[in-house]
Formats: structure tokens, sequence, C-alpha cells
């Protein structure tokens, strides 16, 4: 892609910057930044190649296959035919991930419609359903695979194997940072641990590291880590730093004469600068002391279920409200337990990891709106597959590739509709199919970038977050 011009006060503002932070950072940093505007730079953005519907983004992702027929994707059948065998007919094979196909499972939950679009919603989330006529609904999303590994890294990074750039990197490559003193991709992961992939979902693959996901503890003492120096470390002087600037000097000298072209050397600058910058306006978008009480119900603080997500759903909102141009909000931990994976019981195992994101979710939407961040924000709801419509375990559900469901809001997001359709069991998408390559094309292309000339040349061929596949849904758009 082409990189925007450079803009004279801010390279000088760079300048003073370096110039402040003193010793040897400073000579590495300036002898690179008047002659190299790297693409980690956040004053290189690039520009849209359309106007852009949104400005930034946040995506809640449910981490371990959210099961679509007991949330969004209502089957009348599974009821009619509960307790069979399930035959979807014309001599299809059935088959399951992990499991052997047991019988036809209805949902527990009592499914009702909702608002002006009539959009079906189960009991579980009974607060998100307030909100139907926000959402796009996606309702016939197709996956490659039916394992965790492989499924999350194709909707975070439209492949199948690590080492590729996720959705959030690619954002910031094209798009820069809005804030110089905040990153442009945070992610919060679920306080439980990190999910399937740990940190490879966040990763920034082939792409300037400095676009690879900041990852934020919320629930930490400390969130991010290193930000300061530790407690005990008494030898951690003004003299001491000074020195090792200056050792750090002669090295990044020593190196940048060696290869003068590695932008390796630029994005370490680059993240010492932020470093520094966060050191000053991190804590204050992280204390949520200042927010009023009534903004705290709204996100479901005082609820010890919902505590955890919807603080993170909310410092995503002040993040990005700071200028945090992605953010990324993981509800559930890898593992068999604590997450969306619901192999042993749907109807144990549901209820509670929807509650805990139900108000939060519901609290973000009406805060976003209030605050108008909504007109210029696109929020994503995603999970990496769906489940089976017949039981595992007696009444769980296994891993299921063939349909799930999702839903978009906000920004140049047509409110009030469903596109695609499963069959009568939601086993297969049947209408509209929808893979993680349209899906990222639409998020792109609302963001104003035209997903087939987002790419980089790596390893001799032309790479891009939709490989050579994809195509905008044009149904969810305004």
């Amino acid at each position: 892609m082409n990189r925007a011009p450079t803009i004279p006060n801010t390279v000088l503002n760079r300048r003073a910057f370096i110039e402040r932070l003193g010793g040897g950072l400073a000579g590495a940093a300036l002898s690179q930044v008047m002659t190299l505007e790297a693409a980690v730079s956040s004053n290189a953005a690039r520009l849209p190649q359309a106007a852009p519907r949104a400005k930034r983004v946040i995506q809640l992702f449910m981490n371990g296959g959210a099961s679509q027929m007991d949330l969004f994707d209502y089957k009348p059948r599974l009821a009619r035919e509960h307790g069979q065998k399930f035959d979807p007919g014309a001599g299809r094979r059935v088959e399951a991930a992990t499991s052997e196909p047991g019988k036809v499972l209805a949902s527990p939950f009592p499914f009702a419609r909702h608002g002006a679009s009539g959009q079906w919603v189960s009991s579980v989330l009974p607060q998100l359903a307030r909100h139907v006529d926000e959402l796009a609904f996606l309702l016939s999303i197709r996956s490659r695979t039916n394992v965790h590994g492989p499924g999350s890294y194709l909707l975070n990074t439209g492949f199948l194997l690590p080492g590729f750039p996720c959705l959030g990197a690619w954002v910031s490559y094209a798009l820069g940072r809005i804030s110089d003193n905040l990153p442009s991709f945070v992610v919060l992961p679920d306080s439980k641990g990190l999910p399937y992939n740990q940190k490879g979902n966040f990763s920034a693959g082939f792409l300037p590291v400095a676009h690879q996901g900041t990852i934020i503890q919320a629930g930490a003492k400390t969130p991010i880590a290193n930000l300061a120096p530790p407690t005990n470390g008494r030898f951690i002087t003004p003299a001491a730093s000074a020195e090792g600037l200056a050792l750090l000097k002669k090295v990044n000298q020593h190196h940048l004469r060696a290869t003068p072209a590695d932008a390796r050397l630029e994005a370490r600058i680059e993240t010492y600068e932020l470093a520094a910058k966060m050191q000053l306006s991190a804590p204050e978008a992280f204390d949520l002391s200042t927010e009023t009480a009534a903004t705290k119900a709204l996100y479901g603080l005082e609820n010890p279920a919902s505590e955890d997500f919807g603080r993170r759903c909310l410092l995503g909102r002040r993040l990005l409200e700071r200028g945090v141009r992605f953010v990324q909000v993981w509800s559930g931990q890898g593992g068999p337990t604590g997450n969306w994976d619901n192999h042993v019981s749907i109807s144990k195992e549901l209820p509670p990891i929807a509650a805990s994101t139900d108000q939060p979710i519901a609290g973000l939407l009406t805060d976003l709106k209030a605050r108008g961040l909504l007109e210029d924000t696109l929020v994503l709801w995603n999970t990496e597959f769906g489940r089976m419509p017949f039981s595992q375990s007696g009444e769980g559900r296994d891993h299921n590739g063939g349909t799930s469901s999702g839903w978009m809001a906000g920004a140049g997001v047509r409110p009030g509709v469903a596109v695609g359709a499963s069959d009568d069991w939601s086993w297969q998408a049947a209408e509209g199919s929808i893979t993680s390559y349209d899906f990222h094309a639409t998020v792109l292309h609302l963001l104003g970038l035209d997903h087939k000339h987002v790419s980089v040349r790596h390893d001799g061929a032309e790479r891009r977050l939709t490989d050579v596949h994809g195509e905008v849904v044009t149904g969810v758009l305004a």
C-alpha cells in the first residue's frame, strides 16, 4: 500500500520528544526518524481508499464456539425432532469433531422475537435482546475447520496456520495510530487466561512488530507489565538509566551502520517511544474510579458474574475515547472449561458464560450510543465456529464448522437486519454463506479500505488478510 506523506510538524514533535528522552535513545532515533518513515510510525498512517464509515473497532470474541441455535438461530425443527436420530436426508454423511453424533437436541432455552425487526433471541441474553434493532446479524457464517486453534486463527488472521497478521494488526498497519500516546491495537483477554493459540491470535505476523496487540490484563494489579520499575528495583536510578541509554545508543548506531535498511530497529525505537508516553497516559486510561456509579452499573460491575467482562468492556470504551483504533475483548480462556466450548451440558454451561457478557455488551452499546461514539465505532461479536444440532454426552454439543452466528453494529452498519440463513437444524449454512474472508472484507470496507489492496510483499507473495478470497457482505451495509 502507498503511505501517506510525512507531516513535517509531527516529525518535529517526534524530534522534540526524542530529544527530551535524552541520552542514547535520542541519538539513535534521530538518525533514523528523518530518513525512514517506516510502516511502524504512527505518523505514516495509510490513507483509506474510500470514505470510511468507521474510525475505530471494538471486537467482542466469544472463545470456544458459541452455540448459535441456543442464542440467535431459532430452529423449531429441533424441538419437533428432539431425541430422534439426526438424518439430514439425501444420504449425507454426518460426523462430529470429537464424538459420535447423538440424537437431535432441542434448545433448552425459550426463544422470543424482539424489537421492530422481530429478531429471535434466546432467554440467556435478555439484555442484549433489547438492542436487536441496532444490530446486523450474520446467521450463516461458515468455517473451513471445526478445531479451535485453526478456527480461531482463521477468524482472526484469515489463515488456518500461525504466523500471519491478525485483523487488528492489519488495521493498525493500514491506518496507523489515532493517538500518539496509546497503541493502535489493544487486547483485553479473559482474566482466567489467554484463549486458544495464546498470543498467536494477536500477532503482527510478518508485519512490523509495533502492530501486534498490546495485551492489557485489566484485572491485574499491574495491567501492563514493565511500564515502571519494580518496587524492589532500587538500583534503577537516573544515573544508571543514563548509562544504559548511552550504551543503547552505541549499539544502535553500530547496528544502523551495518544494516541501515533494517526496519526492526525503527520498530524498537517506536516501541520505546510509545512505552515512555504510556507511562504518563495509560494510568489515567485504566483508572475507572472517575466513572459514575450509574455507568459502572450499566456495565454490570456490581454483579460478580459480569464484573470481569464488564470491566474490560468499560475499559475498552475508555480506550476508544482516548484514541485506540482497535480493541479486542475476549470472553473465555483456552481449554475445556471457562469458555463457550459446551461439550458436556448446554443447559448448565451456556447460561453462566452468556450471563457474564449479556449486561456488559448491552451496556457498551448503550454507552457508545449515548456518547455519540457509535456513529464512527464498529462493534463486532464473533466466535470461531458454531455447535452441532445433535447431542454429545447427553446434553452437550460438539464443534460445527458448517454454520455459526455473529453480529455487527455501529458505524456504517444497517441496523435491524439478518443476513444469510442456516438449514432447518442449524447444521450447515444454507442461504448466503459467509466466510471469514467475507467478514474481513466487510470490516475493512467499513474502515474505508479495499481488502484487495491492503497487502504487503512477503516471501515472494503479495499477502493480504483475505488471501485470494472475500466479498463484502453488502446486506449489512447502511
